[in-house]
């Protein structure tokens, strides 16, 4: 028997698009007009390369829109609070989507307390604890890196109505 000499059909370790060791993709956007709209753009077209999530049911379209929605509040925090950003990294792997938004400030984003949710801004990052499965800091010699990550299937918890 022949082999088509095609890529092997994906285990289930490795999603179909993703290397197994992953991939990093990277948007320098220092300067750069409409960061936002930006990131989200290059976000979703990194999302569909990779084909992530590997499932297209209804829930994995809402978890592809909790990442843009991820991205679009770590690029605004950076743009407003920052001085804007400078680099939006993506890193998936067959266990984790990271991402990562670099800025110059110095200064460590905390999230409002306490919380107002019937009052106009500070929620940027709460929502982003709310739709991530870990996220945080790592300051540098010039500035920052503002992470999240989220793993591939997971769901935020359902929120309250009253």
């Amino acid at each position: 028997m022949t082999s088509s000499g095609g890529p092997p059909p994906p285990s289930d370790t490795q999603r179909p698009g993703l290397p197994a060791a992953g991939q990093r993709r990277r948007l320098v956007m220092a300067g750069l007009p409409g960061p936002v709209s930006r990131g989200r753009n290059f976000t979703r077209q990194a999302l569909l390369d990779w084909r992530w999530p590997a499932d297209r049911t209804p829930s994995a379209e809402e978890s592809v829109e909790d990442v843009l929605l991820l991205v679009s509040e770590l690029l605004a925090n950076a743009a407003l609070h920052a001085g804007g950003p400078q680099e939006l990294i993506l890193h998936a792997t067959p266990t984790v989507l990271r991402i990562e938004v670099l800025d110059a400030s110095p200064l460590v984003p905390q999230p409002r307390s306490p919380h107002l949710p019937a009052l106009p801004g500070g929620h940027g990052l709460h929502i982003v604890k709310r739709l991530s499965d870990r996220w945080g800091v790592a300051t540098r010699e010039d500035g920052k890196t503002v992470w999240a990550e989220v793993d591939p299937g997971s769901t935020p918890p359902p929120t309250r109505s009253r």
